[in-house]
């Protein structure tokens, strides 16, 4: 659908060097702000759902329970406090 707004000329300008950066149109730009308002101003959560899981199968990253278990080799045993 389209629609007409009206936006600043200096916001017009930093969107369109924003846009022309990552080599898309001001229409995608736009379109891409909408979504993002969106997300951040609606109370639905499935935001999770589409997340959850979603680093379940890389391999290069590792095993996060022995990363922390890495960083915390220099500390006193909880035992021992």
């Amino acid at each position: 659908m389209r629609i007409l707004t009206d936006i600043p000329d200096d916001d017009i300008e930093k969107l369109d060097a924003l846009a022309a950066k990552g080599k898309r149109s001001r229409a995608a730009a736009i379109r891409d702000a909408v979504k993002l308002y969106l997300v951040h101003n609606t109370d639905n959560k499935d935001w999770i759902a589409r997340g959850a899981g979603l680093w379940k199968n890389r391999t290069d990253i590792g095993d996060a329970v022995e990363y922390q278990r890495t960083m915390r080799e220099d500390r006193r045993p909880y035992e021992d406090i």
